[in-house]
């Protein structure tokens, strides 16, 4: 299922008789912040993820080390 042009320019008319065009930019503002916070938080959880594979990794290592040196 694919939307075309002429199918966004009906949803934007639609948003714009709804809300009006005073409210638009506020509307835009704050979608724009949600998504930022979104992507953050995304990218802390991924880096969270990153870290404790590292962190796991780097315990397998070192119990390695250590049955070797046993």
């Amino acid at each position: 299922m694919n939307i075309g042009w002429p199918e966004i320019l009906v949803i934007l008319l639609i948003i714009l008789l709804l809300f009006g065009a005073k409210r638009l930019p506020d509307l835009a503002r704050s979608l724009g912040k949600s998504l930022r916070e979104f992507k953050k938080g995304k990218d802390e959880i991924e880096a969270g993820e990153d870290n404790n594979e590292q962190k796991r990794e780097e315990d397998k290592n070192e119990q390695k080390r250590e049955e070797d040196s046993k």
